[in-house]
């Protein structure tokens, strides 16, 4: 459990000696009188008169709840910040929870209610985003905390309850470097065109690695830079490069109608935070074809997996085309993975494609099964599988083998060769990264002995 100091209530009395509640609150939050409709009170005409402080109470106390429900936040982000944890989780029926190197750690303070979540989202939601909460049940936006760091935030309904889960976004960008991506990557980056993914469950890091790979763009070349995303996670600010960042629901109405629009633009780079449906990945693959680099994510675990995801959005009659458009406009996939480190903190493993022209064949010929073999003879070219990874991650001694294991795609071929190497039978790795790890051998014809073979 971790401490933190307990939050109470601003009282009547309190409240009092301030002077007016109206306009101490128009201080601290500079709303409107429009704005107080949600206390559902009336607020008193000018300053309350001597004696006229019981009739209301009630909104002194409101008033107070939601100046201490804003505190209260400044306080749980700065735990955020401070002990570094990835996610804040607000829920009704517990304390707040945040996650510290993947683990869900509760708070030690009260247990928040109905009206504790309810006074927190209103105190951080922008009026648009409370609108659509009550339209649809979720919104999502962004939002900034002092110059420490950037949230992500989803607020949701569940139970009939409010809830809310703030991803921390660190305003320190990470080069290639730190996060140790392959060295290809860099070389995939500097194309003149093309598209490159980077894919992983959600929480793998994907937008770090995109962010680090603009920086390295802005750094270096004077491109124009076109990021769309949903919401605005890291800010990117002119450099050598000009970065122009629209964000979907404020900007523009749709990630495909951004990317159409972009192409009118003059860009050199254009950053698509999600894949989500048909008409982004097919407005993403025709920038990529009409000579732009395109970044984009999925939610896939692996190479050939990402290539199967992308045809099977289409209709079937559809998917031939988009197997030889995409044979030509993808040229490198990133498939990440983040684990807890045993001395602490968390470290990525990856699995990277860089596409061949005998690549491009394999998915031109809907044969993407024979993806994770090319990866394994493709080294020389900065190739590798997130298995093979692991293992190394796992032999240097830097992550656990239980961990190792649970992201592995392939997890019993993963511990059958850690088990190997474990009895001293895995030894010849040089041999295995020509050859591929755990490679899958041709079944070798029966031989006639009746026959003399030369």
């Amino acid at each position: 459990m971790i401490s933190m100091e307990r939050q109470y209530f601003i009282t009547p009395i309190v409240k009092q000696q301030v002077g007016n509640p109206l306009s101490f609150w128009f201080k601290i939050r500079k709303c409107n009188v429009a704005e107080l409709a949600d206390l559902r009170v009336a607020p008193p005409p000018g300053r309350i008169a001597k004696g006229e402080y019981k009739r209301y109470n009630v909104l002194h106390v409101e008033f107070g709840k939601i100046l201490m429900s804003t505190i209260l936040a400044d306080k749980l982000l700065e735990t955020v910040y401070v002990q570094g944890a990835s996610d804040l989780h607000i829920s009704v029926g517990q304390p707040p929870v945040i996650r510290l190197h993947g683990r869900l750690i509760r708070l030690e303070t009260k247990v928040l209610e109905p009206d504790d979540t309810v006074a927190l989202m209103k105190s951080i939601t922008p009026d648009r985003c409370q609108l659509e909460l009550q339209q649809t049940g979720t919104t999502d936006f962004g939002m900034a905390y002092g110059d420490k760091a950037r949230f992500r935030c989803s607020v949701f309904k569940q139970r009939g309850n409010t809830g809310m889960v703030l991803r921390q976004i660190p305003n320190k960008l990470m080069s290639l470097e730190e996060l140790n991506t392959p060295p290809i990557v860099r070389d995939l980056c500097t194309r003149s065109r093309g598209l490159i993914l980077v894919t992983g469950p959600t929480g793998s890091g994907k937008s770090t690695t995109l962010a680090a790979c603009v920086d390295f763009l802005n750094n270096n070349f004077d491109h124009h830079i076109i990021t769309i995303e949903d919401p605005i996670e890291f800010y990117h600010y002119h450099k050598k490069s000009t970065v122009n960042q629209r964000e979907v629901g404020v900007d523009v109405p749709t990630f495909s109608e951004a990317i159409r629009r972009s192409l009118r633009q003059d860009p050199d780079i254009i950053l698509v935070g999600e894949l989500r449906d048909l008409e982004t990945i097919e407005a993403a693959i025709t920038a990529a074809e009409t000579g732009h680099v395109v970044f984009g994510t999925l939610h896939t675990s692996s190479a050939a997996g990402t290539i199967n995801r992308i045809i099977d959005v289409f209709p079937t009659n559809q998917q031939d085309q988009i197997r030889t458009q995409l044979s030509t406009a993808i040229i490198g996939i990133l498939a990440q993975q983040l684990l807890p480190r045993i001395q602490g903190g968390r470290v990525a493993a990856y699995e990277m494609l860089v596409v061949t022209s005998a690549i491009a064949n394999l998915i031109r010929e809907n044969k993407t099964f024979r993806i994770t073999s090319s990866i394994q003879t493709g080294h020389k070219l900065g190739m590798q599988l997130l298995d093979e990874h692991l293992f190394t991650l796992w032999k240097d001694g830097i992550v656990a083998k239980e961990d190792a294991i649970a992201k592995a795609n392939l997890p019993d071929g993963l511990a059958e060769r850690m088990l190997r190497h474990e009895q001293g039978q895995d030894t010849d790795d040089e041999d295995e990264k020509d050859d591929g790890d755990d490679a899958i051998e041709a079944p070798q014809p029966k031989r006639n002995p009746k026959i003399k073979y030369v």
